[in-house]
């Protein structure tokens, strides 16, 4: 397997789960998620230890699971509250829970060992809880490719000019070079295109008929949140790096969860620096769609093309430097985590979301 597990994921926004029952699917391992009375979230293992019908397969009573085959109940934390026709419960009837937080309206679960689970680790920016910063959640895009591919896509700001000529790029910046730090925690890749014709998104959003200043800055969060900086400014006004708030600027969030080795959906949200209100919301949706449409549509033909034999290595050229890297300190990562003795990532064990 190629997933990081001792790190958080996002599994959706948290208007996504309401009263019902919720499956889904994380580095593999199918969850089922609902909410209690109380309005708590928790997350457990989709499958009941008796004859492993998906617990989704089931119904919600009260603050518990009732499996639909047999009738195991199970709470919250995963234990087996009630075996029908029993007294007694077999040590080995509980599931495993996950551990699972929700902040900024984001639903995060932990999917490798929760004695490990953090939540200083889980992603944050100071724009998400600045109230001159207007945030909006997007969409959940389903992409039948895998998921190194999918972030890599997210450091890698020379693809615009190609992929997106109509929305987020133009032929400006097409030999304008891509620069790159890999020092710290976070991958960054970016650039800026001086004095040249606004894209399609800024001439919709934000107004500019004549010659711009614009920028992409692209930070990649391992294992896989990324967050694009990209915005316009009046080329007149002569803007440094570091005045980016002058100008029209958007922040574009990707947290990118994988769900098996063929399939990633990329949960997307905006920050913005200006225009709050509804239909500001639906129409910068509008215009990242278009373009997510643009990238899902190379990223799949992609993963296609990797499937079938290959008689040589794919050749790496200069704008490569930043997925290079990534790639390298994901498998650091996986290294680096516990393996048992077939070489696979330690599944979660059962925990107790009491303590």
């Amino acid at each position: 397997m190629s997933f990081v597990r001792n790190n958080w994921y996002v599994a959706g926004w948290s208007h996504d789960f309401a009263a019902e029952l919720v499956s889904l699917e994380i580095t593999g391992q199918r969850l089922v998620l609902f909410r209690d009375r109380k309005d708590k979230l928790s997350a457990l293992e989709d499958r009941c230890p008796h004859r492993l019908l998906p617990l989704s397969k089931g119904k919600k009573i009260g603050d518990t699971i009732q499996c639909g085959y047999h009738g195991m109940t199970f709470n919250g934390s995963g234990v087996c509250v009630r075996v029908p026709g029993q007294d007694n419960t077999p040590e080995r009837a509980n599931v495993c829970a996950f551990p699972i937080v929700e902040r900024h309206g984001v639903v995060w679960i932990w999917m490798g060992d929760p004695a490990l689970a953090d939540e200083a680790k889980l992603f944050d920016i100071p724009e998400l809880s600045d109230p001159n910063w207007h945030a909006h959640h997007g969409g959940h895009l389903h992409i039948k490719a895998h998921y190194l591919n999918v972030a890599e896509n997210l450091v890698d700001p020379a693809h615009v000019s190609f992929v997106h000529p109509t929305t987020l790029g133009n032929a400006a910046s097409e030999n304008v070079p891509v620069h790159v730090a890999t020092e710290g925690e976070v991958i960054r890749a970016w650039r800026w295109i001086r004095n040249a014709p606004p894209v399609g998104f800024f001439k919709e959003f934000g107004g500019f008929t004549g010659n711009v200043d614009r920028w992409h800055y692209y930070d990649l969060h391992l294992p896989s949140t990324a967050v694009i900086d990209f915005g316009s400014i009046d080329c007149a006004e002569n803007c440094a790096e570091e005045d980016r708030d002058k100008g029209v600027r958007v922040f574009a969030i990707h947290f990118v969860t994988p769900l098996n080795e063929n399939e990633t959906i990329d949960h997307w949200m905006h920050l913005r620096n200006t225009a709050s209100g509804e239909s500001a919301n639906a129409k910068i949706d509008g215009l990242l769609e278009m373009a997510f449409a643009e990238d899902k549509a190379i990223l799949e033909a992609i993963h296609e093309e990797e499937q079938r034999p290959q008689s040589r290595r794919p050749v790496r050229i200069a704008i490569d430097r930043g997925p290079t890297v990534y790639r390298k300190r994901i498998r650091e990562m996986i290294e680096a985590e516990a393996v048992d003795h077939l070489g696979e990532p330690v599944a979660p064990v059962f925990v107790d979301g009491n303590t």
